[in-house]
Order: C-alpha cells, then sequence, then structure tokens
C-alpha cells in the first residue's frame, strides 16, 4: 500500500486550470496523493464492512452503490481538496454527485471492454479535430485508488484524446487513431479524473492474492438528473444529511432554484 499525503488545503487556481486543460486535452487526469495512508486503511475498512443492498452484488467483483446514504464516513470522498475543484472548474461550480460506488476484484476478475460511460450526441471528426472547438463536460469520474495499481492488480486502461472521437468505440475496435489503450499505473491514494466520453476499459485481476479497492465518485452537471437506486423507493438518511456540509448537501441536490425546479 502507498503511503501517499493528504493535503486537506484547495490546490491553487492555478494548479486547477492546468489539470483542467489535460481534461481538455487527453480526457483526463492523474492526481498524485489525495489520500493518506489513513484514510485509504479506513475506507478499506468501511468497504468490507459492507453488505448489500437493493442491486448490489458480490461474486468476483463486489460492487455497493450510493455507499454514501449508508453512513457518514463516506461524505468527505464526495468533495476531497484538489479532486471537488477540478469537478467544479468542469462542471460548473453547481455540479452534483450521481454516484458513489465501492469495489473490490478479486483475483481471476475479468474487467470490461472498450467503452465510454456517457455520450451527449455524436458529433462530426471533422469539428472535434479543430483545435479551436471545446467539447464541454457533462459527467466526470473520479476512481480513488486503495491500493498500488501495478499492470497486474486492474489498472484502468485509457486511450488519450480518445474523447474527440465524437462516438462510442464499435464492437472490438481496440484503437483509435492508432492509438491502444494505456494502463494507468498510481500509487495507492492516488485519483484518476476522466469525462465520460472517454475511450476505457477495465483489465484483470492477474494476481493471485490481491484483491483492488477502489471508491468511484460520479460528477454531473446541474441538469444532469440524480438517480439514485431504487429510485422511487429512494430516501436520504437523516443521519447523513445532518453531517453534511454546505458543500456535500448541493453535491446531494440541495440546489438553489432553477428553470426547471
Amino acid at each position: 500500500m502507498g503511503h501517499a499525503t493528504m493535503n486537506d488545503a484547495s490546490p491553487a487556481p492555478e494548479l486547477t486550470a492546468t489539470r483542467l486543460r489535460a481534461m481538455h486535452e487527453q480526457g483526463f487526469m492523474l492526481l498524485p496523493g489525495v489520500l493518506d495512508s489513513q484514510r485509504i486503511a479506513r475506507l478499506r475498512t468501511a468497504i468490507d464492512r459492507l453488505q448489500p443492498e437493493h442491486w448490489d452484488y458480490t461474486g468476483l467483483v463486489d460492487h455497493y452503490k450510493c455507499v454514501f446514504n449508508r453512513d457518514p464516513l463516506w461524505l468527505p470522498y464526495l468533495d476531497p481538496p484538489g479532486v471537488i475543484e477540478l469537478a467544479e472548474a468542469a462542471l460548473g461550480d453547481d455540479c452534483h454527485v450521481i454516484g458513489q460506488t465501492a469495489w473490490r476484484s478479486h483475483p481471476g476478475f475479468i474487467g470490461a471492454d472498450l467503452h465510454l460511460d456517457y455520450l451527449v450526441m455524436e458529433l462530426p471528426p471533422e469539428l472535434l479535430a479543430d483545435p479551436a472547438f471545446v467539447l464541454p463536460m457533462q459527467i466526470c469520474t473520479a476512481h480513488l485508488y486503495l491500493d498500488d495499481i501495478d499492470e497486474d492488480l486492474c489498472p484502468t486502461l485509457v486511450i488519450p484524446g480518445s474523447h474527440r472521437a465524437g462516438r462510442r468505440p464499435a464492437e472490438g475496435e481496440t484503437r483509435w487513431q492508432g492509438r491502444a489503450a494505456e494502463p494507468v499505473l498510481c500509487r495507492a491514494g492516488d485519483v484518476l479524473f476522466f469525462r465520460s466520453e472517454l475511450w476505457h476499459a477495465g483489465s484483470r485481476n492477474r494476481t493471485t492474492d490481491q484483491v483492488r479497492y477502489l471508491l468511484q465518485v460520479h460528477y454531473g452537471r446541474r441538469m444532469v438528473a440524480q438517480k439514485f437506486s431504487p429510485y422511487l423507493h429512494w430516501r436520504f438518511n437523516p443521519e447523513v444529511l445532518a453531517a453534511c456540509t454546505p458543500r456535500q448537501r448541493r453535491l446531494l441536490g440541495e440546489h438553489e432554484a432553477a428553470e426547471y425546479d
């Protein structure tokens, strides 16, 4: 396990601006040392204690949805310093969370083929190839890694710049403009932040005795709906709401009135 140091202070605006440029140019950004070893251990223990609810499932991969609603312990990981500033720069200072999911990927886990998460609309390649055209972001995801990630422990694979493809990967497609997916190798406590149009994949757990722990947070623009399962039966946990900071309450949906409210 890595020993990243945590800086609870917000990053300098210049650093966030540099990271935002990378999001537009490459489609992703690796943020180093967001979580320290104490927080990493706390999250791993909390994931081990989770029990399946609603649409959760366990097996070669354990998948737990909407964990923020189970205990106030999860709230600080909705807006960790460095991550939330980038989310707000990319999606607006009224952005919100559309999911927080905990994962354990066991030895033998297969992963996922090359895909993108969300595409607002297909766009012509000539428009996207124009360096003067800036494609706005609608949804971004943060992967909070709780292990040192090497080639064998389920690295996330990304194709830099592929958010400008303007379409989904075709079945069996493994490259974009001749470029293959590359593994994101990082330390425990690092965060991969990427936009929903980026072509990416999940890889296998090729180890014999390691489980990859991951906490995932999805952020959306104000007008991207929050779809918390089990939907019509969803209820916020009063204990969680009572523990929220004002920013966390906004992230969970406490917005000022707008045109469609």
